[in-house]
Formats: structure tokens, C-alpha cells, sequence
């Protein structure tokens, strides 16, 4: 007969990374192998298999774990990551009473980054806030009405992909590879109908998938831009907002401020200081 099959090296350093967090937070909540597994209705054996690397916790007993050990939401979600489990996490209202500081913190960060064009938005691509120079960078793309309808990046992308000159198909299958692999991690009804969504607008390349797939996603992204009647190269630069830790670019909510820089630094963007347009979500 033959024995039992190794793990492969991939698993086992899955194994090792759980192992090391569950050590972490046994010890520092002062429990004994003995006493988790008795909490937990394990045994001590299974508890330093799973500290060693040696075995590979159930869905259920990780949640087991994190409610013994009473894990926060970010600790929780670390601890689910280390046994290759994807993360649970529930909306937060960037809205509610709570988060004021946070909305105070992302109006001062907009108004300093002028006269570069930045907005921020959520994990859909809502946007949140604007600055003056995003609205009047596009208040020469757009009209006045047509500008206040724009409340989504990714609807206004694909609605006007014509204004990306060469560079448009790659940036619309980037979006689209972030939206599908979104969908794949949370198989969420919302995030899947919203990759259907953007899947089926004439911008979407045929090819988006190979597309992708050649280019390696980064924080920032080239783009051909019309600019004072010229195209203008630009890069659209992104920052995530999130918790500290390993785990930043998935805490609620998922917030990300990106911003246009140009590619030439001596391009004068003072232009765009001039009064605005009041878009509805200005922050001036």
C-alpha cells in the first residue's frame, strides 16, 4: 500500500503561514495547545500539526479559532488569508456619522494634491469626491450637464473610451481582469453583475482576456489625453486607502484615490485652478 501522499510545497507553505499566525495568537492570549483544542473541541495533536505546517485547518475550524480567540474583523480576515480562505467583509457606509473623520481626511488629501485631477471612489468604482482640477480637466472633454452625471470612473471610462487615444483597449481590459477576478474572489451576485455589466459595452475589447493577461497590473497606468486641444500623455496613479497590514487593499471600505500626473513635468496644469464648475461632489 501506499503511504500518505505528501503536500505539495505550495500547501505546505500555506500550512507554515496559518501555523505561525495561530501560534501568535494562541500564545498571546495565554492559552496552552491543551486549552485551545478543548475550546475549540480539537484535539492537542491537531493543534501542533497545525502549528508545524504538518496540517491544513477546515473553513469552519478557522472560524472556530477566530471566535475563541475573539478576532476583530482585520485579525479575522488575516488569519482566513493564512489558510487560503478568501476574506469576509461587510459594507461600511462611508456616509454613516463615523466615518466623518475619514471623509474630512479625504477632502484635505484632494484639495493638497491640486492642480493634479484626483477623485476618490469605492470598490465599484462610485466616485466619492472630486477636486477642482479633476472637474476642470473634464469640463473641457465634456459639458457642464454631462459632467454632473458622472458619478461611476468605470461607466464614464467605457462611455468615452474614444478619449483614451491608443492606449484605451488595455485600459479597459485592466478594468475588466480586476472586475472578473473581484467577482472570483467574493462570488458576490453584486460584484458578478457588474463585471457582466462592463462586459457587455461595446468598449469591452474582444480580446480583453489576452490582454490582460500580457499586462502586469500596477498602481498607476499611462493614458493619451486631450488636453488644451493636444494629447497629452498622463499617468493615472492609485492609492488605497485602508487599514494598516497585510490585508489593506481589502478593508472596508475599499476606498482608492487616484490622480492624473503628467508624463511631462513641465506641463502647466495652472489652468485647472481657474472657479470651477460646482459639480455635486466638488470638495472646494
Amino acid at each position: 500500500m501506499s503511504g500518505p501522499r505528501a503536500a505539495s510545497p505550495e500547501a505546505s507553505h500555506t500550512n507554515q503561514t496559518f501555523g505561525r499566525f495561530l501560534r501568535f495568537w494562541r500564545e498571546l492570549h495565554g492559552l496552552s495547545q491543551e486549552q485551545l483544542a478543548e475550546r475549540i473541541n480539537s484535539s492537542a495533536r491537531h493543534i501542533r500539526r497545525l502549528e508545524t505546517g504538518a496540517g491544513q485547518p477546515s473553513a469552519g475550524m478557522v472560524e472556530d479559532i477566530a471566535n475563541t480567540l475573539q478576532l476583530g474583523a482585520r485579525d479575522r480576515n488575516h488569519l482566513r488569508i493564512a489558510a487560503g480562505f478568501h476574506v469576509q467583509e461587510a459594507p461600511v457606509d462611508f456616509h454613516s456619522p463615523g466615518l466623518r473623520w475619514l471623509r474630512n481626511a479625504m477632502r484635505l488629501t484632494l484639495k493638497a494634491q491640486n492642480p493634479y485631477p484626483g477623485l476618490l471612489m469605492d470598490r465599484a468604482g462610485d466616485i466619492l469626491m472630486v477636486n477642482r482640477a479633476w472637474v476642470n480637466f473634464h469640463r473641457q472633454l465634456l459639458s457642464a450637464e454631462a459632467l454632473d452625471q458622472v458619478t461611476n470612473l468605470f461607466s464614464f471610462l467605457f462611455s468615452h473610451s474614444q478619449l483614451i487615444k491608443d492606449s484605451g483597449a488595455d485600459t479597459m481590459a485592466l478594468i475588466l481582469m480586476a472586475l472578473k477576478q473581484n467577482a472570483l474572489f467574493s462570488n458576490a451576485e453584486g460584484d458578478i453583475a457588474a463585471f457582466e455589466h462592463y462586459l457587455q459595452s461595446p468598449a469591452a475589447p474582444a480580446d480583453w482576456q489576452r490582454r490582460a493577461a500580457a499586462l502586469e497590473p500596477m498602481a498607476s497606468y499611462r493614458l493619451h489625453l486631450p488636453f488644451n486641444g493636444q494629447s497629452q500623455r498622463f499617468y493615472s496613479v492609485s492609492q488605497t486607502v485602508g487599514a494598516l497590514g497585510p490585508a489593506a487593499f481589502l478593508a472596508e471600505p475599499r476606498l482608492t484615490l487616484t490622480t492624473l500626473y503628467p508624463e511631462d513635468a513641465s506641463l502647466d496644469l495652472s489652468a485647472l485652478m481657474t472657479e470651477p464648475h460646482k459639480h455635486p461632489l466638488l470638495v472646494d
